[in-house]
């Protein structure tokens, strides 16, 4: 644990697992209204880890959502093992998606989840390489004591 960190936190997320989608983000969201944040500072949080984990979820193999809450701010990894994003400024348009027919089938991969993640959060940092996977870095500013 860093220095000024308040609590880490790190959930493997299963790629392909439907079934499980979602619950890694709603573990950090309790985890965050423990530690007393705001209600707005959580739902921004929680709506782009959600977003960030069903991007793992629809594209790659596995990863891995770590979360730092620290006094003056909150820091989101989400990384993944996967094929990695072709087109960064494409992906980032509203609408556009690679996912397969059967995932939006399922209700999932409307081309929604990074300019999501995007609006969602104070900063947003893509790192990607074809075949071998996607990382965000997302962090959330604030100014608010925590437990």
């Amino acid at each position: 644990m860093t220095e000024q960190a308040v609590l880490e936190v790190n959930f493997p997320v299963k790629g392909g697992d439907f079934a499980q989608a979602g619950d890694v983000s709603t573990k950090l969201k309790r985890v965050l209204q423990q530690l007393g944040l705001e209600t707005s500072l959580v739902r921004r949080i929680v709506i782009a880890a959600c977003e960030a984990e069903l991007n793992i979820v629809i594209h790659a193999y596995s990863g891995s959502l770590k979360a730092r809450v620290s006094p003056d701010k909150v820091e989101v990894w989400a990384e993944d093992e996967g094929p990695g994003i072709a087109d960064v400024e494409l992906a980032m348009q509203e609408g556009y998606t690679t996912a397969p027919d059967h995932v939006r089938a399922l209700g999932f991969g409307a081309g929604l989840g990074l300019p999501n993640i995007k609006k969602n959060s104070d900063f947003m940092e893509i790192e990607t390489t074809l075949g071998k996977g996607t990382t965000l870095y997302l962090r959330f500013d604030h100014e608010q004591q925590v437990r």
